[in-house]
């Protein structure tokens, strides 16, 4: 029902590439430039600056922007409501997560939701938590899920479960019999972090601060984008990392990798983030629920 080159118009618009935008909508370069030459013809006016490989927005698009997210963000309100009329808790319901939880924490919630309300359709989307964050600001998503500090004013923030950072090292390693780990040591160590825009990595540093201990006083080795590739680096002897306890199950399990508390603990809120005044249709209320309540996995 709504108007296609307006979805177009504010992919490329956030997105800054045609290219990039045809790969999120499932499109070829060439459609995304016609939706947009068609938009522009409509309007008599440009839309976008195209220069030295940069595209930017006109004055016209970034009004036209403006209203692209609002009757985006109205039509997916309208949708969601009515289809509640036919189909009770069904529809799709738009998911982020940041890595850890994605990884680690929601398939778990999702077992359980998808039990009780198997015609509800989920799509997820990951990134970091700095992404994911963007991405509830931006009404791309319905819910966000993220384990680092949330500090936008336009969100709800609510905490449902705790997390704890821990060191991970390969069994041989010279800390290996160490009960605790304090930040000093850390310094003698290649250390293997997550990228920046993590929330592993913001909530270690502002730990390690603190401590008294800044970022350059740590030999960082890797900076990384998963937990799964500090957890390959760590077991190729490249370093230590810190991650999360949730990420280890296996590994402890299995007893290829140890997992080291720090002294002082680190200790985080997974929090599931919505903005304050979006609507919100009953499947989004059960997860809230299903989230923040306790259950059998």
């Amino acid at each position: 029902m709504i108007d296609r080159r307006l979805q177009v118009f504010h992919a490329v618009a956030e997105l800054r590439s045609f290219t990039r935008a045809g790969q999120r909508l499932h499109m070829t370069q060439p459609a995304v430039t016609f939706q947009i030459r068609q938009l522009e013809e409509h309007f008599n006016t440009r839309l976008f600056n195209r220069e030295h490989n940069r595209i930017e927005l006109t004055e016209a698009g970034r009004r036209l922007d403006e209203y692209a997210k609002r009757i985006l963000a109205l039509y997916a309100e309208m949708d969601g409501s009515l289809r509640e009329f036919s189909t009770g808790i069904a529809g799709t319901l738009l998911l982020g997560a940041s890595m850890t939880i994605a990884e680690y924490d929601l398939p778990r919630l999702l077992v359980r939701f998808k039990r009780q309300f198997d015609a509800v359709d989920i799509k997820l989307s990951v990134s970091n938590t700095d992404g994911v964050v963007q991405m509830v600001v931006e009404n791309r998503i319905d819910l966000g899920l993220v384990e680092g500090p949330v500090h936008n004013r336009s969100l709800t923030v609510k905490h449902y479960d705790i997390d704890r950072l821990v060191v991970v090292l390969p069994p041989d390693h010279r800390l290996a019999t160490r009960k605790k780990i304090p930040f000093k040591s850390l310094q003698d160590v290649p250390l293997i972090l997550r990228e920046e825009g993590s929330g592993t990595r913001e909530v270690f540093l502002e730990h390690a601060k603190q401590a008294g201990f800044e970022l350059e006083d740590f030999n960082i080795a890797m900076e990384l984008g998963s937990p799964e590739a500090i957890k390959s680096a760590v077991g190729a002897g490249l370093g230590v990392g810190v991650i999360s306890m949730a990420a280890l199950r296996n590994e402890i399990r299995l007893q290829s990798l140890l997992a080291i508390p720090l002294d002082p603990p680190i200790e985080r809120p997974f929090s599931i983030v919505h903005r304050k005044q979006k609507f919100r249709v009953p499947a989004v209320e059960e997860l809230l629920s299903f989230a923040t309540e306790k259950g059998d996995d």
